[in-house]
């Protein structure tokens, strides 16, 4: 749902009707609510609000609509022009609580040293490395929330982002930027972590000699535990950390990275089963079994460690 139909359903509730526009008619969500609820009644050149349309307002969008338009109009990104969808307001929100918390400060920072790029930084906060590249606002809205003036505008970016600690113990690479979002943990317990942005692992060659332990944490689903192969073959001495999140299914989830075919018995789907434990491989045969997979940061990133140096 687009903001112009968060306002247009704002509109209704407060007015009663909305002028009629082929964006709304066209949105399923209000055809939801036509065709199947009734909450939602067509009109002459407009929409009006139908038996329990209020109700159902104030159960479900009241709330949310006003904390998108305060922080909308707090931070300047209210203009008539805007269409960000609801998940993209969801994440500037997100963004600017941790610019303000100082728990995104380190990052930002080192996005400024890198002269990071759109894709980069899109990669970082939203659902793939090209998403940002659909909207010039959007852009523009997370470097101003970010109080960054540009950012770059090539495929990759060269730099790996680490959120240093006193005494670092240990290092944990992450395939995804949550937990460099979360500071306090890993830093408590002398943990560095390091964001090298997904499948742009090419970089990591410049590490230089990694003397500490190194761990690896990824989503469990195919494209993070390919990723995990691409890392070991340039960092030998890695280690994958065993999940203890959430398994979900892929299909209720939406989740766009699929396990392959087990044809011809490959019980991995297709990754290389030389360079995964017995219980890793166990856990893999099942997340594919019952087609689910387990996000990063649903896990728990300190009880991974301790796990893993108990069975060391």
């Amino acid at each position: 749902m687009n903001w112009t139909v968060l306002k247009a359903l704002n509109d209704i509730y407060n007015n009663e009707f909305t002028i009629m526009r082929s964006s709304l008619i066209n949105d399923t969500d209000i055809q939801f609510l036509i065709d199947q609820t009734g909450e939602l009644k067509l009109g002459i050149n407009r929409i009006n609000a139908g038996p329990g349309f209020k109700e159902f307002y104030e159960k479900t969008h009241l709330d949310k609509f006003n904390s998108y338009l305060s922080f909308l109009e707090t931070n300047d990104l209210l203009t008539p022009q805007i269409r960000f969808r609801e998940s993209d307001i969801k994440i500037l929100m997100e963004i600017k609580n941790g610019m303000d918390s100082g728990d995104l400060l380190t990052v930002r920072d080192e996005i400024v040293v890198a002269e990071e790029t759109v894709r980069g930084v899109s990669q970082m906060f939203f659902k793939n490395e090209k998403y940002l590249e659909k909207s010039e606002s959007l852009v523009s809205a997370v470097k101003s929330i970010l109080l960054i003036d540009s950012l770059a505008n090539d495929k990759d970016q060269q730099y790996k982002y680490v959120l240093q600690c006193e005494k670092p113990e240990k290092i944990v690479l992450c395939e995804n930027l949550d937990f460099l979002k979360r500071p306090s943990r890993p830093r408590k317990h002398n943990i560095e972590l390091w964001y090298a942005g997904g499948k742009n692992v090419a970089k990591l060659k410049f590490s230089g000699d990694v003397t500490l332990p190194i761990y690896y944490s990824c989503d469990w689903d195919h494209d993070g535990l390919q990723i995990y192969q691409m890392v070991k073959n340039i960092l030998p001495n890695i280690r994958l950390l065993f999940p203890n999140g959430v398994k979900k299914s892929i299909i209720e989830t939406e989740h766009k990275s699929l396990w392959k075919s087990t044809a011809n018995n490959d019980f991995v789907s297709g990754l290389n089963p030389g360079i995964f434990s017995d219980q890793e491989k166990l856990l893999i045969q099942e997340l594919i079994k019952n087609n689910e997979w387990i996000m990063e940061e649903t896990n728990d990133l300190i009880e991974m460690i301790q796990n893993a140096e108990r069975s060391s």
